[in-house]
């Protein structure tokens, strides 16, 4: 922690150990991370083998709601029980209630794949923030989202939601008190703290963003979806054993 605060990059989706490097060379003293398609207990035990005395990486998951084609993305901090994806919004947002859970929107309203705005109000009584600046937006993107956060009344934050290395500590959060471990960071979020608001500009940024959004080709092919999620098998599907059928009534798949 420095005197600018507790600086933290709120949502990556990479985690080696050059990427801890990269984090501490930026400056920053945690990461959220939460890759795609891999079960909380999993998430936990890397993010515990990459934390230190420098830098703490609390886990976290990004769920994947509705179906593929009309999915909505949910970023949760704080979960005590693994949670699949594809489950109804509804269902899933309840399940983050019961959990209490810290619930923040990324990307909102961001192509298909994003809380609408009458979704983000249904639920604005769950949900503990709003992203209003992402690598991976145009910048009407980050306007909108800046706008949606002030008409709705909910806390803000930023991510650099880096899926490349070089992307991380491109966008970040300052708090005013070391958040050390996943608790504290998830109880930080649901009590709404101070919080500042940060990231890069120049040339430099502006490749990174457009690298970032070029990236989306790969991310929302159906090939790759069909290819890991559509076997009941798979780890966040759920139909795996892990969750024994606790969420079949709100599955979509």
């Amino acid at each position: 922690m420095t005197d600018d605060g507790f600086a933290v990059d709120m949502h990556v989706k990479v985690l080696d150990e050059a990427v801890v490097k990269r984090a501490k060379a930026r400056g920053l003293d945690a990461l959220v991370y939460a890759p795609h398609f891999t079960r909380l207990p999993d998430v936990r035990k890397r993010a515990e083998r990459f934390s230190d005395d420098e830098l703490t990486v609390v886990p976290a998951r990004e769920l994947f709601t509705g179906s593929w084609q009309q999915r909505r993305h949910v970023l949760a901090v704080g979960l005590d029980d693994p949670v699949p994806d594809f489950l109804t919004l509804e269902g899933t947002m309840a399940e983050l209630d019961r959990q209490d859970a810290a619930v923040l929107v990324p990307h909102p309203e961001f192509l298909t794949v994003s809380l609408t705005e009458d979704q983000i109000r249904r639920y604005e009584d769950r949900i503990h923030g709003v992203e209003v600046y992402n690598p991976k937006h145009l910048p009407h993107h980050n306007a909108r989202a800046r706008e949606l956060a002030r008409e709705v009344g909910l806390p803000t934050f930023t991510s650099s939601y880096a899926h490349l290395r070089g992307t991380i500590g491109e966008a970040w959060v300052s708090f005013d008190r070391p958040l050390t471990d996943e608790s504290a960071f998830a109880d930080a979020l649901r009590e709404g703290e101070p919080r500042r608001i940060f990231h890069r500009n120049g040339p430099l940024h502006a490749l990174r963003c457009g690298l970032e959004f070029c990236h989306l080709g790969y991310e929302n092919t159906w090939s790759k979806f069909d290819r890991i999620m559509l076997q009941g098998t798979a780890a966040t599907h759920p139909d795996h054993v892990a969750y024994g059928g606790r969420f079949d009534d709100v599955k979509v798949y």
